[in-house]
């Protein structure tokens, strides 16, 4: 048996504020792992055959956060992968059920202000149009905080390179299920 074996066993969803590194850290610890990398954002882009900003602007939040449940459960009634989740999706506390009843759930948490330096580098989130990222994050993180802590794990990131915080993934998750560490 190789020592991740016990990591495959179960769907590992990430969930955070934009900008953690969701779907970046859930590619590598995919591919670490030898699991399949899902995102839950493209993969609602996917079933709704337009874009997240497109779904907000025709269809507004609500509908865009009903179609993202229905997916995040279709995800997760398939086998074992890393998902990525949208920054909000943890919010549902249907979503959050379905994602505690049928995988483990790591929460990224990240300084607000490292997080505001790298979304600001992008102008595709429909959220953060036309507003300055920081407001925005402390706004989502006073809201988000308090569900992202119902995660089973928490691990705190930084400023760090994606495989550094993909071994911290690692080594939370290996404490997490009690597997011995090699």
């Amino acid at each position: 048996m190789d020592r991740y074996e016990p990591l495959r066993r179960r769907t590992i969803a990430l969930v955070g504020l934009m900008g953690v590194g969701k779907s970046s850290v859930g590619r590598r610890l995919a591919s670490t792992l030898g699991l399949p990398f899902r995102d839950a954002d493209t993969e609602v882009e996917n079933a709704a055959g337009r874009s997240i900003t497109e779904i907000f602007a025709a269809l507004g939040e609500p509908a865009f956060r009903d179609g993202e449940r229905r997916v995040i459960a279709r995800l997760l009634e398939g086998p074992p992968h890393v998902l990525a989740t949208g920054g909000g999706a943890f919010m549902s506390p249907e979503t959050r059920q379905l994602i505690k009843d049928r995988a483990i759930s790591i929460w990224l948490k990240t300084d607000l202000e490292v997080l505001a330096r790298r979304i600001g580098r992008k102008d595709s989130r429909p959220l953060l149009i036309g507003k300055d990222p920081l407001d925005v994050l402390r706004q989502q993180a006073e809201v988000r905080y308090p569900a992202y802590a119902e995660a089973d794990i928490t691990v705190e990131t930084g400023d760090t390179a994606h495989h550094v915080t993909v071994s911290e993934v690692i080594r939370a998750l290996s404490n997490h299920l009690g597997v011995p560490e090699e």
